[in-house]
């Protein structure tokens, strides 16, 4: 690979462009450049690099593995010759170090918000960017250190071929939620009542709902299926409606009740639900993720009162 000392940094800016901007168009138009002088000096710093950066998917383009760990040092880069030159100006930006997280889009929002909010505040306070998407594309951008940790529900298996560290957060019950009509019918047969019951359940893909499935058979509970969805947000959503019941994380019961205006039906410690922090070697003892340990074993998932 080119030494690089003899890096183009100009090169560098037009592929950084590119991604920020969202395609080679926006970034000749951002930089007033013609797109072919941007294409062609975006595979200029490839063959200095020896690896392409940028692939074609559909009418756009994503990176590749090699283009999100360039991306990421340019981002670094250029973020902080902005510094450089606030700085000689008089003016120090106070610029707060930045924690990358990736969620995977089975963690429910609300105990994503509460793991991540303490690295937001306090003298340590962070910039925080997070994405959202399955953990097989997280894994990949965590393995090029696109991110500095990534929040999931299941541990990665030792056979991933990726050398990451799992840090459980914590565990919790599951709840069940619906209107308050529908508490005064169901709370007091509490969980036989469930059988017949129309559910909104997450998809079988989910450590949850793998659990909830063995757990009414055990029981001989055949709830009837009246939704499933991917996205625990919009579940929850639909959830307030009435004559449907729904199950979610006992550790965020309260917030659930409020946000959404339900009741808990009932809970059970058969069903529990874990939640781990996944960090590369090196990042094992970055603040942010020790931020977010801390959150998930000394709040987030110390015991708590069920909710309303």
């Amino acid at each position: 690979m080119t030494d690089l000392a003899w890096l183009n940094y100009h090169h560098l800016l037009y592929f950084w462009t590119v991604v920020r901007e969202g395609g080679v168009a926006k970034a000749a138009a951002k930089l007033r450049l013609s797109q072919p002088t941007i294409s062609a000096q975006v595979h200029k710093l490839e063959d200095a690099l020896e690896a392409p950066l940028l692939r074609r998917e559909g009418r756009g383009l994503s990176m590749t593995e090699t283009g999100r760990i360039v991306f990421r040092y340019a981002d670094e880069i250029f973020g902080l010759g902005r510094e450089m030159q606030e700085t000689l100006r008089g003016r120090p930006t106070g610029r707060p170090a930045e924690l990358t997280v990736g969620v995977a889009n089975v963690v429910p929002k609300l105990i994503a918000y509460r793991l991540l909010r303490p690295a937001t505040q306090g003298s340590g306070a962070m910039a925080l960017v997070c994405r959202e998407g399955s953990i097989e594309q997280l894994l990949t951008e965590l393995a090029g250190h696109v991110l500095d940790v990534l929040i999931t529900d299941t541990p990665v298996a030792p056979h991933v071929r990726v050398k990451v560290f799992n840090h459980l957060l914590g565990e919790s019950d599951t709840a069940f939620f619906g209107t308050r009509d529908q508490v005064r019918l169901l709370r007091r047969r509490f969980p036989r009542s469930l059988d017949g019951q129309a559910l909104l359940l997450p998809t079988p893909n989910t450590a949850l709902r793998r659990g909830l499935d063995d757990w009414f058979e055990q029981r001989g509970i055949r709830p009837r299926v009246a939704g499933e969805f991917e996205d625990s947000a919009l579940l929850k959503a639909f959830g307030q409606g009435d004559g449907v019941v729904f199950p979610a994380p006992a550790a965020i019961a309260g917030d659930i009740c409020r946000v959404y205006g339900v009741h808990v039906i009932g809970r059970t410690d058969e069903v529990r639900e874990k939640y781990y922090a996944v960090s590369a070697e090196r990042r094992v003892k970055h603040p942010g993720v020790l931020a977010i340990t801390s959150a998930g074993r000394d709040e987030l998932f110390a015991s708590r009162p069920a909710g309303r």
